[in-house]
């Protein structure tokens, strides 16, 4: 069994004999872990909103050229 000693100023956390530290508070633990599902999703919806930002800029700029080709007819 792992040997954990107290990290100073801490005492949620504790390091273990490969000098890993592991926070014991189970609580924070799982908030930290719904906050990274939080931001993984957000960094998603960003991504998507940039796609679809992209996507308008090509069709606009594919109007602009159909319309100024017809003008030029």
């Amino acid at each position: 069994m792992d040997k954990y000693t107290k990290v100073d100023g801490h005492p949620n956390l504790v390091r273990n004999n490969v000098g890993v530290i592991l926070n014991v508070n189970s609580n924070e633990a799982t908030l930290a872990r719904r906050r990274k599902k939080v931001w993984r999703e957000q960094q998603a919806q960003i991504e998507s909103l940039a796609s679809d930002v992209d996507q308008i800029k090509k069709m606009l700029m594919k109007l602009v050229e159909d319309k100024d080709g017809s003008n030029s007819n």
